[in-house]
């Protein structure tokens, strides 16, 4: 290991040689260089013949990570890279575990396993059709003083939404706890109360598993659940596992969830080796998966465990560090609200700086900084201050990074259409947010075509396709003016056929005194029209193609740049996959496919840099806009904080506000969690009482998004600034923690 020399901490590490270990490590304490090199040390020292060192890690970026890095240890010590060891996610070891033996869970050899992009769909549709047959269900739930037209308005277009939020969660729950919609249904019949989000979550899991069978598929929480069952069902199978895979080393292990862990725990036996390694501190996913830190935090606490702590980080100069570390000890000791204090949100070990002499120095405090902007800005405000800050920043430092980091990804769009709008100089920038603007930008022009295709004879909707098919002109003032004169003129053709298919005495652009006059003032825009009417025609003669081909043969008159192009093929790929499970689906729900994406409602995978894994060092001289969330496992030189104000990081106080809390829903229950607290009550036989359950989920996110602001402030190697904003209504004040980290620096500075 010539190329790592590992710090005293890290050594101690690299030590171990068997049995069960769990590791905290603190952000920037090098866990993947040192779980790497441990992996290429038992490879060489450990292992015999067809044994396996496996590490299982938490995304696919993180596979490529440790699989890189693992094969260069091993180089240096001689052995030939990808024998030894394997590198999963917990999705792909528990395919490798199903596929084994698919029959073993009474899968057929070929079953397929659909992405979370189409489980979803199969998601929705069971809840649009569970809310059409139950249409009185809305009523029991809304708020008492909602006018008629607000609770309209609330059944006909915030109901359904909720209601799919809502089973989304149950069904996660209900296979976490590995409970099938039959053995809810037994449940429910025994038990001594009507629990009415139960029987809908239930009604919602049994048409959701329903259209998994028919496409003879699976979905991911499937796969966790069906993997532990195999291993609990064949033990001779899991002992050739057992043999096979003589150490686990677990990567992320905050972020575990409990059938994860059961799996591990079987993998490894009573007895076997079992490395966790993870920080607790940086558990930001239980808002939408089934983990909680408690899981790694218990499991360091386990007889028979060794606990061991990378504490020391080079990452960040040392008033990063200690605002992060002061962080910690306030939440410990001052947090106003003792229900939050009691579930530990963050704890020890603090973080250290690097030791002297170490080759990964932390950058110099003298040259660092740390600014908690305190005034009240409204939303509007707050950008216009990032952004001329940023503007001014980038310039005087090409070659170091910078992000801009959101706790949602609707302020991180805003932020984006900001930059946009600078054009001197203009700023570069790149997104990690739910899909980037072009993905939503292409989305969209694709989908306002397939929404005109599919009523061509809508005037209107091919005024907007020309609006879309010259989006470029927008961007210059003169042609900007063109492209309104020439849509105004298009809404008021007559008929759109006297136009795309005139006839002799019927041609709207040859005889139309109107658009003569403006052809005469402007003669290109004859032009423009005339190959503008070539190009729908093209288009609808090619209705009648596979849906995939449409798409791309629309791309083809819309875009120029190859990433537009990639997105393009990737949405004909989506839409194909859409057509195959959805064999009578027609060209409005393709629009509303895209629709989802254009609106920011679904992630589109495959073509974005958090898909592949993303390298701030890549973009030097550019700012990364980005959510805390997707920042987490990255770095950059300059970071700004956005947004950190009591809607965004709330303490569950008396006044806070709450996302998941509707208010149109009565007496501020937040329904999904009031849904969980019932599928646990049935778990595990416990007594509901309703509101306990939005009480509790109040506090845990209150912890989580203490967890959220760390893994913030712990991204910024040399500057930092946060800011907050009063939010929409001009109601929100600053977070409770921004409050406390400003009076410390004030104590500070004394």
């Amino acid at each position: 290991m010539a190329t790592f020399k590992p710090r005293p901490k890290q050594a101690e590490v690299l030590a171990y040689t068997s049995g069960k270990m769990g590791v905290s490590a603190v952000p920037g304490s090098g866990k993947t260089k040192t779980l790497s090199a441990l992996a290429a040390k038992l490879i060489a020292e450990q292992l015999e013949d067809d044994e396996e060192v496996l590490i299982v890690t938490l995304v696919n970026s993180a596979v490529d990570n440790f699989a890189r890095q693992i094969g260069a240890f091993v180089r240096e010590r001689g052995l030939l890279p990808n024998v030894g060891y394997r590198v999963r996610t917990l999705h792909g070891l528990c395919n490798d575990i199903v596929r084994e033996r698919p029959g073993l869970v009474g899968l057929a050899d070929d079953f397929q396993i659909i992405d979370e992009r189409e489980a979803d769909t199969v998601l929705q549709d069971a809840a649009l059709t569970w809310v059409k047959l139950h249409p009185e269900a809305a009523g029991q739930f809304l708020a008492g003083d909602l006018e008629d037209n607000r609770r309209e308005w609330v059944t006909r277009e915030r109901w359904t939404p909720l209601v799919t939020d809502i089973a989304r969660a149950f069904v996660r729950q209900a296979k976490d706890e590995r409970l099938s919609p039959d053995e809810i249904r037994r449940r429910l019949d025994l038990y001594k109360q009507p629990l009415p989000l139960a029987e809908m979550g239930y009604s919602i899991y049994v048409s959701y598993q329903r259209g998994l069978n028919m496409r003879g598929a699976v979905d991911f929480q499937d796969l966790i659940r069906l993997a532990l069952l195999a291993l609990e069902l064949d033990d001779t199978f899991l002992a050739r596992l057992r043999r096979r895979w003589r150490y686990i080393l677990e990567d992320e292990a905050q972020d575990s969830s409990r059938l994860q862990e059961l799996i591990i725990r079987q993998l490894a036996g009573k007895d076997g080796n079992w490395v966790r390694v993870g920080d607790p501190n940086q558990s930001i996913y239980e808002t939408f998966t089934t983990a909680k830190p408690e899981y790694l935090r218990d499991f360091l606490r386990e007889p028979g465990v060794s606990p061991r702590e990378l504490p020391n980080s080079g990452r960040s100069a040392l008033p990063i560090i200690e605002l992060a570390n002061h962080l910690i000890t306030w939440t410990m000791d001052k947090h106003p609200n003792a229900d939050v204090r009691d579930r530990d949100p963050l704890l020890p070990p603090l973080i250290q700086p690097a030791p002297p002499g170490d080759p990964q120095p932390n950058p110099p405090a003298d040259q660092s900084k740390v600014v908690l902007y305190p005034a009240a800005l409204p939303p509007a405000e707050e950008l216009r201050a990032v952004v001329d800050s940023i503007r001014q920043w980038l310039p005087a430092h090409p070659d170091q990074t910078a992000a801009i980091l959101v706790p949602r990804n609707k302020r991180g769009f805003d932020i984006v259409d900001a930059l946009k709008r600078e054009r001197e100089p203009q700023i570069e920038y790149v997104e990690l947010l739910r899909s980037t603007t072009s993905t939503r930008e292409a989305a969209g022009a694709v989908g306002n075509i397939l929404q005109y295709l599919s009523n061509p004879g809508d005037v209107r909707l091919l005024a907007r396709v020309y609006q879309v098919w010259r989006r470029a002109d927008r961007d210059d003032d003169a042609l900007a003016a063109r492209l309104e004169n020439t849509v105004k003129a298009l809404r008021k053709c007559p008929r759109v056929e006297d136009f795309i298919t005139p006839q002799l005495g019927r041609d709207w652009l040859a005889d139309d005194e109107n658009v003569a006059k403006l052809i005469e003032a402007d003669p290109e825009i004859g032009a423009l029209l005339t190959e503008f009417r070539g190009i729908v025609r093209r288009w609808q003669e090619a209705v009648i193609l596979p849906i995939d081909q449409l798409i791309l043969i629309l791309a083809q008159d819309l875009f120029q740049s190859a990433a537009d192009l990639a997105i393009a093929h990737s949405m004909a790929v989506l839409l194909a996959g859409y057509a195959e499970s959805h064999p009578a689906a027609r060209l409005p729900e393709y629009t509303e496919e895209l629709a989802v994406i254009a609106r920011n409602e679904r992630r589109f995978l495959g073509v974005d840099d958090a898909d592949r894994g993303f390298d701030p060092e890549a973009h030097k001289g550019k700012v990364t806009v980005a959510t805390m969330h997707a920042a987490k496992g990255l770095e950059w030189d300059r970071v700004y904080l956005l947004s950190v104000n009591t809607y965004d990081f709330p303490s569950a106080l008396p006044g806070d506000q709450f996302m998941s809390e509707k208010r149109f829903i009565r007496e501020g229950l937040n329904l999904e969690a009031e849904a969980l607290g019932q599928l646990i009550a049935l778990a595990h036989n416990l007594p509901y009482r309703e509101g306990v359950a939005t009480a509790d989920a109040r506090v845990d996110y209150a912890a989580e998004r203490l967890r959220l602001l760390y893994v913030g402030i712990t991204r910024a190697r040399r500057e930092l600034v946060m800011t907050w904003n009063t939010g929409q209504q001009g109601d929100q004040q600053m977070a409770v923690p921004f409050a406390a980290l400003q009076a410390y620096l004030e104590e500070r500075s004394k």
